[in-house]
């Protein structure tokens, strides 16, 4: 399993335009042949922080998501409303196997 959290911080401004066009783009992520999870974590102390825990069975099943259209418009859609680039960790999961 190929998994990669994104740490995301948005301006207050934007909070709700991101939640919205994020919600879009779980929606569709979750339909991908290779995901097995694309989770959205608002963090309770800091509700302008995001943490996405995105679950794809091959590191080729991620580049596929990174070329749906969801994906981009999501992409396009937000990238003005971060107070700094979203930064992935890719991490190999071990359990589930």
């Amino acid at each position: 399993m190929h998994t990669t959290l994104v740490h995301v911080h948005v301006k207050p401004e934007h909070l709700d335009a991101f939640i919205a066009a994020t919600k879009a783009n779980h929606e569709n992520s979750i339909r991908e042949a290779g995901n097995r999870r694309f989770d959205i974590l608002q963090s309770k102390d800091d509700p302008c922080y995001f943490v996405f825990y995105e679950a794809y069975n091959s590191p080729d099943d991620v580049l596929a998501h990174r070329e749906t259209a969801h994906y981009r418009t999501w992409r396009e859609q937000v990238a003005d409303w971060m107070t700094e680039p979203r930064k992935g960790i890719v991490f190999n999961g071990l359990f589930p196997a």
